[in-house]
């Protein structure tokens, strides 16, 4: 699979890579939905929901102040790298995530659209103002919940979606466009079962763009597939990578 994986992807130019929370797992982030994911020790709705969050948003800081430094102590893992090094090569035009990380930009990549936000800022839910989600941090010992420092008071999430919140129109937008004009959709650690997100590749696939799918376990996606790798991100992508920039340059010396 792998080899017809690399011929597809050595023959892209606007192919799409989509990821989900299994990028992440490998630099140390909890999924939510997995075996040991976050939803197993927290009630998401009440952990994550913006409803909940409004009436006491002390529950969720409570949380974010005991994980945070595995958050912030995560790096790039050989996936991230190895996807960044796609759109270096011409093969492949953005990166569309469903992670809240930041490890994409953090890598290399260029133009990467976040449909759930990134969790490395916070945003005032008064005044809209935006702060670096560090700082915010270092004050929890002393000020719970936080309030926003720009206007003086207002309550702060980060900027990322919770549930009951819409996905920012315009990433979505653009990522429904550039998966519509991709040659190749590439998912990479995506279970394929949140939407609307889900439906990105699909609008590829609808478009005509071949799907190759790298992911541990099996999505509802697969049948779709031309290409499915069952591994690791940052074990197969980069063997992905080489293979497919080795046909290209054979292609090239005929």
């Amino acid at each position: 699979m792998i080899e017809r994986a690399a011929e597809l992807l050595g023959r892209a130019r606007r192919g799409l890579v989509f990821t989900g929370a299994g990028v992440s797992t490998e630099s140390g982030i909890r999924d939510f939905r997995g075996p040991n994911g976050l939803w197993k020790q927290y009630d998401p709705y009440k952990t994550a929901d913006i409803r909940y969050f409004m009436e006491d948003p002390t529950r969720y800081w409570t949380i974010s102040r005991e994980r945070w430094r595995t958050y912030k102590q995560a790096h790039p893992n050989p996936g991230h790298y190895a996807i960044a090094a796609m759109e270096e090569a011409g093969l492949v035009s953005a990166v569309v995530t469903q992670n809240t990380d930041g490890l994409h930009a953090e890598a290399g990549s260029r133009t990467v659209i976040e449909l759930h936000g990134n969790g490395r800022e916070v945003v005032c839910l008064d005044c809209g103002g935006r702060e670096p989600r560090t700082e915010v941090q270092a004050r929890l010992e002393d000020e719970m919940p936080p309030r926003c420092k720009l206007c003086g008071g207002g309550f702060i999430k980060p900027a990322v979606v919770f549930f009951g919140e819409a996905l920012p129109p315009g990433a979505l937008a653009d990522a429904y466009a550039r998966a519509a004009a991709a040659d190749l959709v590439l998912v990479v650690g995506s279970s394929l079962q949140v939407y609307p997100a889900a439906d990105i590749p699909m609008e590829g696939v609808r478009a005509g763009a071949p799907l190759v799918i790298v992911n541990e376990e099996r999505t509802p996606f697969d049948e779709l597939a031309q290409a499915v790798i069952r591994a690791k991100s940052g074990e197969a992508l980069p063997v992905l990578l080489e293979k497919a920039q080795t046909l290209a340059v054979g292609r090239e010396g005929r």
